[in-house]
């Protein structure tokens, strides 16, 4: 006898790159919005920040769209680019990710609410 029991993480769909609104985000792509979000508020082009930081504009550009799993050196090196220390990025991506926590309890319990209505 097979037993349903929901896994503990949300299930990726590895040919989407982005998350859906269900599911909760993963760290890569809330950490690309977060990176993205401070460039455009400094004014910058992905060049600019990428030959500050010493990676490419295509390698940054990956990262902001949540495309790579950067290693600590390569986000530190972006956040020092941008003038942010490290806790603060990281702060600010734990942020995001809790807000989107939020909204998808928020989402799952509207959709229980509905079934028990039916």
């Amino acid at each position: 006898m097979a037993s349903s029991v929901s896994p503990l993480r949300p299930v990726v769909d590895r040919g989407n790159s982005k998350p859906s609104s269900a599911r909760e985000p993963l760290w890569r792509h809330a950490l690309g919005e977060c990176l993205r979000g401070l460039r455009h508020e400094r004014g910058e082009k992905l060049s600019e920040t990428a030959r500050r930081a010493g990676v490419s504009p295509q390698y940054l550009s990956e990262m902001e769209r949540g495309l790579k799993e950067p290693s600590s050196e390569m986000i530190a090196a972006v956040a020092g680019a941008l003038d942010v220390t490290l806790i603060d990025l990281t702060l600010a991506v734990a942020d995001s990710l809790r807000s989107a926590q939020s909204d998808v309890s928020r989402g799952a319990t509207c959709s229980a609410a509905y079934a028990l209505a039916a």
